[in-house]
């Protein structure tokens, strides 16, 4: 695929949305990597946070981190010797 944008004024270009949107690059804090190669400029799609990952950096689920972290410094944690010995005490339940 071969697709011709005009450069700004100010160096900007604008990518097609077919594009950013294949590539993620329509996502907040989307970034393109620059690289000077052999003569020639490529653009790869950079997201600081993979698409994959991003429900972990949602507002709720960091909520319920921050939780967690506040349980485990408190001691309010059980730890066991091996899995068998959890499934026992999740029988208990």
């Amino acid at each position: 695929m071969t697709i011709f944008v005009a450069v700004q004024k100010r160096g900007t270009i604008a990518l097609p949305p077919e594009l950013r949107a294949r590539f993620g690059l329509d996502q907040p804090g989307a970034q393109l990597e620059i690289v000077e190669r052999d003569g020639e400029i490529v653009l790869r799609p950079h997201l600081p946070v993979p698409t994959e990952e991003a429900w972990f950096w949602t507002a709720d689920w960091q909520t319920r981190e921050r939780a967690v972290d506040a349980h485990v410094h408190a001691g309010e944690t059980t730890t066991f010797a091996d899995a068998e010995a959890l499934l026992v005490h999740l029988d208990t339940l």
